[in-house]
């Protein structure tokens, strides 16, 4: 499994011939459309910067787009979507959807544009023995940096990626992140490639990836 960020809010994780994407950003968004092909885009949030799955359409990929709560099957992939509460990123009040995709055996969690702290019980539940959590960070309509770690520890997650900062949000988000983590000399990476057997150890770790 390879996984990389594109900013925003946008992760693409590839496996064996597969290409997933999370949160891909339009081309109505100012910061930069998404450029790649995948399988399957899911969305979370019905905002420009977070529903861009028209722009991950390339060559011979086009993706079937996941965009609410609901238990879905596709191309051999089981997901599950979760209501995660109204986020209020750009200053409106839209439902956020929480996804939950299994890979390869490993259990990956993603928040989207969450903004609040009190979980759904529904979601504690099912985001239990979590591997891989990805949790935006900025503030200005999602989970402050504090809060965000808050959430992050309590679903115990073997890795912890944060999204939603550097180039949107709070601009010192990151850095107060790492802070509240005690990982403040953590380095950013380029990409991150993991199977199974990597997590083995891990608890909570955080890894922070690069804009590409």
């Amino acid at each position: 499994m390879i996984i990389s960020y594109h900013g925003v809010e946008c992760v693409k994780v590839q496996f064996g011939d597969k290409v997933l994407v999370f949160n891909p950003v339009s081309k109505d968004s100012k910061f930069g459309a998404s450029r790649f092909g995948a399988d399957i885009a899911f969305i979370s949030l019905n905002h420009s910067d977070m529903n861009g799955a028209e722009n991950v359409a390339y060559g011979e990929r086009k993706p079937f787009v996941v965009s609410g709560p609901g238990e879905y099957e596709i191309k051999g992939i089981f997901a599950e979507g979760l209501a995660g509460g109204e986020s209020v990123y750009g200053g409106e009040k839209i439902i956020n959807t929480i996804y939950l995709v299994t890979l390869e055996r490993i259990k990956i969690c993603f928040l989207g544009a969450l903004n609040t702290t009190n979980l759904p019980t529904a979601v504690q539940e099912v985001a239990e023995e979590v591997d891989i959590l990805f949790v935006p960070i900025g503030g200005n309509g999602v989970l402050n940096p504090t809060d965000a770690y808050k959430v992050a520890v309590s679903l115990e997650p073997k890795i912890i990626i944060p999204i939603h900062f550097g180039e949107i949000g709070d601009k010192n988000a990151l850095k107060i992140f790492l802070k509240e983590g005690g990982a403040e000399n953590e380095k950013a990476e380029e990409k991150l490639t993991l199977k199974r057997k990597d997590l083995e150890g891990k608890e909570g770790d955080i890894v922070v990836l690069k804009k590409v």
